[in-house]
């Protein structure tokens, strides 16, 4: 028998319903426990195994989201998880995402939706400004780059190594035609800093090109000095240097490479410095952290995720390009399908990136700075940062635990004194009792617990709370470790 097809009347009254579920969601979401507790496989036991031949009543979709799909939920925006490092979440930001979705446009260049193509140009020179970025960063300002949504950091720093090694490329055929490129990417070198995320690495990867790992000092941070020694010896092998990814605000430890050194040795080489900010890159809207940024003058790339702590939800990676020419040369493919009577007059974003369709994930951007305004969004990164500053003294008045490294952002490297196994009994025994949630790292060889400020409803009292948690799990451990340690672990 046929079935009505869903309509405007049904969208009006599930859309209401599907609301109010998840303002309910978000509302209640402290009482949900943060970490998912499901076993792998759980879900496939509870839907049948293949898709329904007709249409299944909407009423039995919505109740199926409690029954399959929130069990298997880890609840990032609980104010109880504090782990990894923030994802952004905002009722602005969903807005628009709905009518992104509603618009259902694939802007791969500017004919195929303009107001995609020139609400993003115009979002990224916004974006630039709170952060007071270069003027050659901002179309607005005339300059000679500009800015583009990516959908993670994992892709900018892919995107920026692949112009990179583009520009290279052409710079050393243009003085030897003879050369071939695959003998060019055989002596090309990047380099990045030992703290750096594992993405950057993997644009190596994908890149085909050398990638070294600089050691960082005894802060975590890469230094002018190491980078200038490693880029020496490479030339003196024969190598040629052309890349290096800066990092302001490790995921081990939030820890900011030495931006200014690195980019004076970079424009002493000549070689292309791209900057990976993905969490911290959201604070620089705030005065007082901006000094992060000095040497941003000479970067060739910025990379920042306002989808993880300017309220903008997944995906939105904000990526600027010092001279727009060098990513269109690496990416510009041009079909005659593609083409449209304007293009010369205007920015075609399928040249910016790797993927040729592009969501309208600008609407977020848009919907986000005028419903909460720029002093908002400071004074909410401000408030998580004092967060991680007051579990930072409650870790300090415990003789039994140390810091590890400074905090500057919203995480807190901590560790109970003693041994690497100790740690990672705790760390166990606290994901285990599921009241709060954290994760651990190493650095160098020891191991640490990682306590971020993640969800935007965290207040003084969840950091109590997880204080107490922890500490509660700390006597139980050394209770059953038989002894208590005492000794500071010096990192090194």
């Amino acid at each position: 028998m046929d079935s009505k097809p869903v309509d405007s009347k049904d969208f009006r009254a599930w859309g209401k319903q599907m609301v109010d579920y998840i303002a309910d969601y978000l509302d209640n979401i402290e009482h949900r426990t943060p970490l998912s507790q499901v076993t792998p496989g759980y879900l496939e036991k509870l839907i049948p195994s293949e898709a329904p031949q007709q249409p299944d009543k909407w009423q039995d979709v919505f109740s199926d989201i409690e029954r399959v799909i929130m069990p298997g939920v880890t609840h990032w925006h609980n104010p109880h998880f504090h782990a990894y490092f923030p994802t952004g979440n905002s009722y602005p930001a969903i807005l628009a995402d709905m009518l992104s979705d509603a618009i259902g446009c694939i802007g791969f260049n500017w004919s195929a939706s303009p107001a995609c193509t020139e609400l993003e140009i115009v979002m990224m020179d916004w974006l630039a400004k709170m952060l007071k970025l270069p003027k050659h960063f901002i179309v607005s300002e005339g300059g000679a780059g500009g800015g583009v949504i990516q959908g993670t950091a994992s892709e900018a720093t892919l995107v920026a190594l692949l112009s990179a090694r583009t520009k290279q490329i052409k710079m050393i055929k243009s003085g030897n035609i003879d050369v071939d490129d695959c003998t060019v990417m055989s002596k090309l070198v990047a380099y990045t800093s030992d703290q750096a995320h594992s993405s950057v690495e993997r644009a190596g990867l994908i890149g085909c090109v050398k990638m070294r790992s600089v050691p960082s000092d005894d802060k975590f941070s890469l230094r002018g000095d190491a980078l200038r020694e490693a880029i020496t010896k490479d030339r003196a092998m024969g190598f040629t240097p052309f890349f290096v990814t800066a990092t302001l605000g490790t995921t081990p430890s939030c820890a900011f490479d030495n931006l200014k050194e690195i980019s004076e040795v970079c424009k002493e080489e000549d070689v292309w410095l791209h900057v990976d900010a993905a969490y911290a890159g959201s604070a620089f809207i705030c005065p007082e952290f901006r000094y992060l940024l000095d040497g941003i003058q000479d970067v060739q790339s910025f990379n920042f995720n306002p989808h993880k702590w300017l309220r903008v939800n997944f995906d939105c990676s904000a990526l600027w390009i010092k001279n727009r020419t060098d990513i269109i040369d690496a990416f510009n493919v041009d079909p005659l399908y593609l083409k449209h009577e304007n293009q010369d007059k205007v920015t075609d974003f399928r040249h910016w990136q790797i993927p040729l369709g592009r969501r309208f994930r600008s609407l977020k951007l848009w919907f986000v700075f005028r419903l909460f305004g720029v002093q908002q969004l400071q004074e909410n990164i401000r408030k998580q940062v004092q967060l991680a500053h007051e579990f930072e003294e409650l870790v300090r008045k415990d003789p039994r635990f140390q810091i590890v490294t400074e905090v500057i952002m919203g995480l807190v490297c901590f560790r109970l004194k003693g041994s690497n196994e100790i740690n990672e009994k705790l760390l166990k025994n606290t994901n285990d009792d599921a009241r709060i949630h954290i994760t651990p790292s190493k650095l160098r060889d020891t191991y640490i617990l990682r306590f971020a400020v993640t969800a935007d409803s965290t207040r003084s009292e969840h950091v109590e709370y997880a204080w107490d948690v922890i500490q509660s799990l700390a006597t139980q451990v050394q209770m059953e470790n038989g002894s208590v340690e005492n000794c500071d672990n010096p990192i090194n």
